[in-house]
């Protein structure tokens, strides 16, 4: 499977931020608490490395809260509730029912460096650029994003960050228009930054892939689902806490990754995930192919291998042979802080959302 090669258009400097047309009913939404991961470098030999962040959790559900209610709460995507917990209804919860949260991810394969969505997944990844120059990232923050709908898929592509936007107008691609025209008899050509029915948010980071960007949106909850016309959206607390970190020229690639292997404490575990465009119908052979990529083949039982790629919970799943448990894990050595980066703005254009 190949991506798709963007040359990199650098912008230096900043332009005017847009800030007109900010509605009184549309407040802006102050950022996440920041947590970021620490995780190892690779060394190549298995239980030597970390790629497992995080931990999965329980929660008892609370009259009335529904899936939609603990993705955002729990700064998750509806998609990974669902996965974890396939026979509950996500929108009638009994109270006091026991669900998972799955907090917890294997790192894509690939360099660790710059910003990672990993499609099938839907989730951002962001390797915190090491406070030493020249020495290698060791912490990354994750969150969930919205991706786009079957016929406006999300691309795969490397790209860097061309630019940020505070409060940014939305400039409707000559697509998007007349999809808009046809289906809701939408006439208008832009929508002011901060206005209700601006599907941008209150932040964009501009990408070198044309109109396609990182930015908030006016749905919530539809992050962790495909209602975009391909771009990234974020919970608008995500991206106000991503915003200010992000550099411009700061690398990244949209990837796909259905099926990620990784290891802790000399355990090799996979996370499966469903393939939302159906790019790899062999999900079986890709598990192992993934595993004989790793070099993990001798360390992994079929049968349990298997099985998690049939369950595609989300959940990272010991595949080992020994049969030990794997509880939730929590390790608290894994959170640290992260500094944030200067602000900056670029001039707007047209984007889709």
């Amino acid at each position: 499977m190949h991506r798709l090669i963007f040359s990199v258009t650098l912008i230096v400097g900043c332009g005017a931020s847009v800030t007109e047309g900010i509605a009184a009913d549309n407040p802006e939404v102050p950022p996440r608490e920041l947590v970021t991961y620490v995780f190892a470098g690779e060394t190549g030999q298995v239980g030597a490395e970390r790629t497992i962040i995080g931990g999965t959790r329980a929660h008892a559900v609370k009259g009335g809260e529904t899936f939609v209610d603990l993705a955002r709460d729990h700064d998750l995507g509806y998609n990974e509730l669902v996965a974890a917990n396939p026979n509950l209804d996500p929108w009638v919860l009994e109270a006091g029912a026991g669900i998972v949260l799955p907090t917890e991810w294997i790192l894509p394969r690939g360099p660790r460096t710059g910003i990672v969505v990993n499609i099938p997944e839907m989730r951002l990844y962001y390797y915190v650029p090491s406070a030493t120059p020249g020495e290698p990232t060791t912490t990354v923050v994750t969150y969930p994003v919205g991706l786009g709908r079957q016929e406006w898929r999300t691309p795969l592509a490397d790209f860097r960050v061309r630019g940020k936007t505070r409060n940014p107008t939305w400039v409707l691609p000559e697509s998007v228009k007349q999809e808009r025209i046809k289906e809701k008899g939408h006439t208008e050509l832009m929508i002011p930054g901060g206005h209700p029915d601006n599907p941008l948010g209150r932040h964009r980071i501009e990408l070198t892939l044309g109109a396609y960007a990182i930015h908030g949106t006016n749905k919530d909850w539809g992050v962790g689902m495909q209602v975009s016309h391909g771009c990234v959206r974020m919970y608008p607390e995500d991206i106000a806490a991503l915003f200010p970190l992000v550099q411009i020229g700061s690398s990244g690639r949209l990837d796909y990754q259905p099926i990620k292997v990784g290891t802790r404490a000399g355990r090799v575990f996979v996370e499966v995930h469903e393939d939302i465009y159906g790019v790899s119908p062999w999900m079986w052979r890709l598990a192992q192919e993934v595993v004989r990529e790793a070099g993990l083949e001798r360390d992994v039982d079929s049968a349990k291998l298997e099985a998690a790629v049939e369950a595609a919970s989300g959940v990272p799943t010991d595949v080992g042979f020994t049969d030990w448990p794997s509880p939730p894990y929590r390790d608290a050595n894994d959170v640290a802080s992260a500094s944030a980066a200067p602000r900056t703005s670029t001039t707007d254009s047209s984007f889709f959302d």
